[in-house]
């Protein structure tokens, strides 16, 4: 698999061109144009060809350039992933899969995008992204998350999945009364369990409310704990937040690299743990410093 930077994901409509350098310059890890959802469905044909030339023609710098396409139980759906990786080619580098329901979905796309490679003769794998917005793809997520070695991520869609629950929710997808906890979590733990076990990033859902920065920034926080690498931006505001949040602070970098040194000089002397801070020092915590360690050295901190 790919290693990426995915802390924020940013969703841009696939229709409105005018829209896409400024999430392009936003700063988000990825960007998505979005053929589903946040197209009309009497502009998502119309969009393939925006959507190829802003993939070829734009400077995307570092930033991942993936797309979402229609669901596989849609008939946009072959023509999604046929005319935009035909035109894209190499410029394309993720596509994101919504409703995935079970490991079939994922199988269909992986097949499509191999043939397709195979003709155009492509100099790259394009990897898959999977959304879990159906109660069918969460009892199923296990299964998804193996599906494809194409696969990089699993992203948890609260707004389709309050529907296919049938949970009272507002339009942020919050619980309508006043609920002990997080609604969410059982979904959450789901999702990440599922994604660390496979080896691949689990990232959040999408947050409505982009007035509300500091909602965002806690809803994100609380994700980066449950270990998740990034979260859904709608709003090139959110962009900022979501970056913070899923990076690791100067104190924890610090902090990790002195667990390592730590560990490794009890390690030489014969030991297997050792003291820091007045704190034990021992293999779990040498797992968690290689976490932050790597993180940091993702995103170049």
């Amino acid at each position: 698999m790919t290693v990426r930077a995915r802390r924020s994901e940013l969703a841009t409509p696939a229709s409105n061109d005018w829209m896409f350098t400024t999430a392009i310059e936003s700063g988000a890890d990825l960007v998505f144009l979005d053929l589903e959802d946040a197209t009309l469905p009497s502009e998502r044909e119309a969009a393939r060809g925006k959507v190829i030339t802003a993939l070829r023609e734009l400077d995307w710098g570092t930033t991942v350039r993936a797309i979402r396409m229609n669901g596989i139980d849609t008939h946009w759906a072959y023509g999604d992933v046929i005319e935009v990786v035909t035109g894209a080619r190499e410029a394309l580098d993720i596509i994101i899969v919504p409703k995935v329901r079970s490991a079939r979905d994922v199988w269909w796309v992986d097949v499509l995008l191999t043939q397709l490679e195979e003709q155009l003769g492509l100099s790259k794998r394009i990897g898959l992204e999977v959304l879990i917005e159906e109660t069918e793809g969460l009892q199923n997520v296990d299964e998804i998350a193996r599906a494809s070695d194409r696969l990089e991520a699993i992203i948890f869609g609260a707004g389709d999945f309050s529907a296919s629950q049938g949970a009272r929710v507002d339009t942020n997808f919050d619980p309508l009364i006043d609920f002990p906890g997080d609604f969410w979590g059982y979904a959450r733990a789901r999702v990440v369990v599922a994604a660390r076990a496979a080896g691949v990033d689990a990232i959040d859902a999408p947050f409505p409310n982009y007035r509300d920065p500091q909602a965002y920034g806690v809803a994100a926080d609380r994700a980066g704990a449950m270990g998740y690498a990034g979260k859904w931006a709608i709003h090139p505001s959110q962009v900022e937040i979501a970056n913070t949040a899923f990076s690791p602070t100067a104190e924890e970098i610090a902090h990790a690299r002195k667990v390592v040194a730590a560990y490794h000089a009890a390690e030489t002397s014969g030991r297997g743990a050792s003291a820091l801070d007045g704190m034990l020092v021992d293999a779990a915590h040498l797992r968690h410093a290689d976490n932050i360690t790597r993180r940091a050295d993702l995103f170049g901190l």
